[in-house]
């Protein structure tokens, strides 16, 4: 059977009342009648055997009501209803595409699996900026802790090794996680109440963190001072007798640097000499650069 999950979109038209806002559609889908064992098991062999989509839509709007159950127990975790709904209606098409009846069980059975999956992945995908599960076994820990800290709070160190134990993870994946669900996102430019006189509520991170380096105006002045500083003292090494060129280029722009005594040794001078040389260059070439503002 080939079939897209998106042809199975159900036909808002065949619920019984207008829908135009989440508690109209709720109203709606369950006033939708609910199917016998009998209509579902012929509904699911026409859209099987005969890619029926008629067949899959009937099933789809008659089990929207069981999707929104499920979303409601997922209030929670912060998330629009309507939100977690579109999510789990999802997980409901995807469940009547591949839903056998030949398997005996009742397609709402089967399709709590799709659902709930669907659901979780929306919630891990939102609930915070940075996600806080990426592997199997931390979606587990994931919604497994979130359980258990509404009911306990923080978990003592018993209950830490029996969630780890229980789920094959180590007790310091079980705290990790369990700091991550205790932290928020904090916005990076938040914006003050309305109501507020404190002036310092504004003040964000943007204000704070400005990189001075990424100025146009300021890199382009830098960049012009440097190439006219280069060619300043390109000018001016120019200027230099030859040995004292030689000398200032060895002593201080060489990668390895010769000391006073190998340059007097080479230039047959003493050590003083060449000291001599290199400070009158030296004072030669800091006339002629520019002095920055």
């Amino acid at each position: 059977m080939t079939m897209t999950t998106t042809a199975l979109v159900p036909r808002l038209q065949q619920l019984p009342v207008p829908v135009d806002s989440l508690e109209s559609y709720i109203q709606a889908v369950n006033q939708v009648p609910m199917l016998s064992a009998d209509e579902e098991q012929e509904l699911a062999q026409r859209l099987r055997l005969r890619n029926d989509l008629e067949a899959a839509q009937r099933l789809i709007v008659a089990h929207l009501r069981f999707v929104v159950h499920i979303a409601r127990g997922y209030i929670g975790y912060g998330l629009p209803l309507g939100d977690l709904i579109q999510e789990g209606n999802i997980g409901l098409m995807k469940a009547v595409k591949r839903f056998d009846p030949a398997h005996g069980v009742r397609l709402v059975s089967f399709a709590v699996h799709w659902i709930r999956a669907e659901i979780h992945e929306f919630i891990l995908r939102n609930w915070r900026i940075v996600k806080v599960a990426t592997t199997k076994a931390q979606r587990k820990l994931f919604f497994r802790l979130r359980g258990a800290k509404k009911r306990l709070g923080w978990l003592n160190g018993d209950e830490v090794d029996t969630v780890a134990r229980e789920l094959g993870v180590s007790p310091d994946t079980v705290l990790e996680m369990e700091s991550r669900l205790s932290g928020h996102d904090v916005s990076f430019d938040p914006i003050p109440e309305a109501d507020s006189d404190d002036e310092h509520e504004a003040f964000a991170p943007s204000a704070y963190l400005r990189d001075e380096q990424a100025d146009p105006a300021d890199a382009l002045e830098r960049d012009d001072w440097e190439e006219q500083t280069t060619n300043r003292l390109n000018e001016a090494l120019e200027r230099l007798d030859p040995r004292s060129r030689d000398i200032v280029q060895r002593r201080w722009l060489s990668d390895q640097k010769p000391t006073l005594h190998e340059l007097a040794a080479e230039y047959q001078v003493s050590a003083e000499r060449i000291r001599q040389l290199e400070n009158n260059a030296m004072k030669k070439l800091r006339t002629a650069l520019p002095v920055a503002a």
